[in-house]
């Protein structure tokens, strides 16, 4: 395993520059895209489809003057039909999905935008194949067949993913396939391969460019949007995926949990050990969480060492199952030996029923305050009506000496 990873480190580096064998994974497929980068990418996407539509909408019927004067009336006319529809076609693109951030409305209109004058190049040869064009006609009527390849060098304007590289060029691909197979009886076979060799070639050059684009992308977010020290998000992002998640817990009427979690005694381990140390600490504290989390979830950098995690689909009961875990996995030693320990206050949307997302918060600030003030090492949350404050179970390596206590 060790070569072959070697070798997918080389090749990503050479290939894409800023973006290692580890994170390949992240180009290729969509499958450890993080929120806020699936974000990002469809409103960039959109805003260029809608700028490219608006380009193609103005520039497509203006050839329609020197398909007057090269070919025949009855023929340029069928083509102006084609271009004016065509036209047509991409402004209504360039006026949709204005805005929106989600990746489904970014394939969709990328698909359209590559189906419209897909559609025109099979059009235009169906029917130019029908006349028998000669000297500047002939040669007009062939500057058509380099639409393809227009087509897929476009993909070098969008972050795409390999994968998607493939699904988005697959049409343009078959079409001039499909074409090639309509005039068998007029073209030269050795020509044609060559020139969908070449096709072959242009759209995974421009697939690459997708890629670099994507990688480039994602380093850009990982630095604007992540704690250096920690690799958490930062505040600014952490509230805007928050946002983001209750707003789409509250319209599906899904559970959202979220805890918070401030290191008990953290400042005694800069005031003895020195900030370097303190770092270590706070960084493996940060790696045991994270290590309980699910790929939906996210972790939040509150501020110093404080923390937001953010738990979608999860219930108060399985919020508490996770730090039960979490407690027994432990969030490392301090420098001293002892084990670092943590304050926790919990609020779930559908239990709380908040006025709104920053009223969440505020419960489960308070609450890890009382969790704090309590005694620390323990949470504080919601079950049903009560509210209870409770040290993390000693099976799970709790100290004896820590008792049950109810507030109400």
């Amino acid at each position: 395993m060790q070569p072959l990873k070697k070798i997918l480190n080389s090749l990503a580096l050479r290939l894409l520059g800023n973006v290692s064998g580890n994170d390949l994974t992240c180009v290729v497929t969509t499958s450890a895209h993080p929120p806020l980068l699936s974000r990002y990418r469809a409103e960039m996407i959109i805003s260029r489809v809608r700028l490219v539509s608006a380009l193609f909408a103005v520039l497509t019927p203006l050839w329609i003057a020197v398909d007057y004067l090269a070919f025949d009336f009855e023929l340029s006319l069928m083509l102006s039909i084609g271009r004016v529809v065509t036209s047509v076609a991409f402004a209504v693109l360039a006026l949709s999905y204005q805005g929106s951030p989600h990746m489904r409305d970014a394939y969709r209109s990328l698909g359209i935008m590559f189906i419209i004058p897909t559609s025109f190049f099979i059009y235009s040869h169906l029917i130019l194949s029908s006349f028998d064009n000669r000297g500047g006609a002939a040669i007009l009527a062939a500057g058509y067949a380099f639409l393809p390849f227009i087509l897929v060098a476009g993909l070098s304007v969008f972050p795409l993913t390999a994968l998607e590289g493939i699904v988005f060029s697959m049409p343009v691909l078959v079409s001039s396939a499909l074409v090639a197979t309509l005039q068998i009886d007029q073209m030269n076979w050795n020509t044609h391969i060559g020139a969908f060799w070449l096709l072959l070639l242009i759209a995974a050059t421009a697939t690459l460019a997708g890629m670099s684009q994507l990688a480039l992308m994602a380093a850009l977010v990982r630095q604007a949007h992540h704690d250096p020290l920690t690799h958490c998000f930062n505040r600014a992002s952490g509230e805007e995926i928050y946002n983001l998640q209750f707003s789409i817990a509250e319209r599906n009427g899904n559970p959202l949990t979220i805890i918070f979690i401030d290191l008990d005694n953290f400042k005694s381990v800069n005031d003895q050990f020195g900030h370097h140390l303190g770092d270590r600490v706070l960084i493996g504290a940060v790696d045991a969480i994270r290590g309980t989390l699910r790929g939906g979830d996210a972790l939040v950098r509150w501020g110093g060492e404080e923390f937001l995690m953010v738990l979608p689909n999860t219930n108060f009961s399985s919020a508490i199952a996770m730090l039960e875990r979490l407690r027994f996995n432990g969030l490392g030693l301090r420098p001293d030996g002892n084990m670092v320990t943590a304050s926790y206050g919990i609020a779930e949307r559908s239990l709380d029923s908040p006025d709104n997302s920053r009223h969440l918060i505020e419960i489960a600030d308070q609450r890890m305050y009382q969790a704090k003030h309590s005694g620390k090492d323990r949470w504080v949350g919601c079950a049903e009506t009560a509210q209870t404050t409770l040290p993390l179970s000693s099976e799970f390596g709790m100290p004896d000496n820590f008792a049950l206590a109810n507030i109400s």
